[in-house]
């Protein structure tokens, strides 16, 4: 059964197919979980410093409040980071990572010893990848994903000794809420989150 949702669809390409593989492409759903991740062109470690990491919070955290998007958790590292949140407007989120990611990208390209280019972009225009989470299951997953990513990449033992996973909502609370709102969306077939 699919969800009474209504999906628009983006991608860099208007072929479904290329070369076998499904074509990559931006979900923007309203009244979802979403799952966000971005790495820097070629694992650059774009973050490694304090200064760097400080402007990726400034910005993201303004540009999510102004896309009003509700983050749970982020981990950010020196070269990628992982986001889970809730948004209202599906709408709301290609110009929340666009001006996300490219006042980061300028911010940091202005402090690094060279400039960056493509600063987050990879193969097929892939700057981001956001996931519209399923059900519950998934989203607990990606939570416990996300908050393990200082421990999983040898930065510190537990995510409360590493300044840069912060926890906005807790997952059960988050989890509630979403249950309640219907925001995952269910009946919808991925390969990637099936199982």
């Amino acid at each position: 059964m699919f969800p009474s949702k209504h999906i628009h669809k983006t991608s860099y390409t208007k072929r479904e197919i290329y070369q076998g593989r499904h074509r990559f492409e931006h979900w923007y759903v309203d009244n979802q979980v979403y799952f966000i991740t971005a790495r820097c062109s070629d694992r650059y470690p774009a973050f490694a410093s304090e200064e760097t990491k400080d402007i990726f919070w400034d910005r993201f955290l303004h540009y999510s409040q102004e896309a009003g998007f509700a983050w749970w958790i982020v981990s950010l590292l020196d070269n990628h980071y992982h986001v889970l949140g809730y948004l209202r407007e599906g709408k709301n989120l290609g110009r929340m990572m666009q001006r996300t990611h490219g006042s980061v990208a300028k911010l940091v390209n202005d402090i690094l010893p060279e400039r960056r280019a493509p600063f987050w972009r990879s193969a097929g225009n892939r700057d981001y990848f956001d996931g519209c989470l399923r059900d519950a299951g998934q989203c607990r997953r990606a939570y416990g994903y996300t908050l393990g990513q200082a421990k999983r990449h040898g930065v510190a033992t537990d995510y409360r000794h590493y300044p840069h996973t912060r926890v906005n909502i807790k997952l059960e609370r988050g989890l509630k809420r979403a249950l309640e709102l219907g925001a995952f969306l269910e009946g919808v077939p991925y390969k990637r989150y099936e199982g």
